[in-house]
């Protein structure tokens, strides 16, 4: 995860992979005991096709603004970039809170293979993604929620990735401004002209997880 924070403090950018592709997750467990699980290539193009409206949330819980979010799956997996404009997500930027994201799904279709050594696979082909979230607090990778549509209980899981990196990059954009005097004369008149130079200077620093 990349989160650029903007020099006014206003906004902020965040990119990253949500989840990668056709990699085996850390050991899960369900009622039946341990697994390991795979989002499978083509899962998530295929929800984004038939649902655009995914949301942004902050800890699965606060909705924020997805106007500027945009989502799609390449070669790696589900990649993500969104500009935030909340004022408690920034506060926990500027704080170096932010620890990853998490995405939240219903599963339309999967298979199991269990191997010689009693190992069990799952492998998740089709999906509903309900939503992503960035995330302030050290991620449980699986949890679940249930929720009621008519007579019908929607099991909702969720999920948090292991990153590619090892850890988050938080980027500072500071303003500087330069001011320039610049004296012109002409004919019986004295003129002067002032222009602000802006300089971005940018801090790239390296927090682990």
């Amino acid at each position: 995860m990349q989160i650029e924070i903007r020099a006014d403090k206003k906004s902020m950018a965040v990119r990253g992979y949500v989840n990668v592709v056709g990699r085996d997750s850390r050991v899960l467990h369900d009622k039946t005991g341990p697994y390991v699980e795979q989002i499978m290539p083509g899962a998530f193009a295929k929800a984004l096709v038939a649902n655009s409206n995914v949301e942004l949330r902050f800890n699965h819980r606060k909705v924020l603004d997805n106007e500027d979010m945009e989502l799609r799956e390449d070669n790696i997996g589900l990649k993500a970039s969104v500009v935030v404009t909340d004022n408690d997500v920034i506060a926990a930027a500027e704080r170096k809170e932010l620890r990853g994201w998490s995405f939240g799904f219903v599963k339309q279709k999967d298979h199991w293979k269990t191997d010689e050594d009693g190992t069990r696979h799952r492998f998740v082909d089709e999906l509903e993604l309900r939503e992503i979230s960035i995330l302030d607090k050290t991620p449980a990778y699986i949890a679940t929620s249930i929720e009621t549509r008519g007579e019908e209980e929607i099991l909702v899981e969720f999920r948090a990735d292991q990153p590619l990196e090892d850890g988050v990059d938080y980027i500072r954009q500071t303003e500087t401004t330069t001011e320039t005097k610049t004296t012109t004369l002409t004919p019986g008149d004295e003129s002067t002209m002032f222009c602000a130079q802006k300089t971005i200077e940018i801090y790239k620093l390296k927090r682990r997880m």
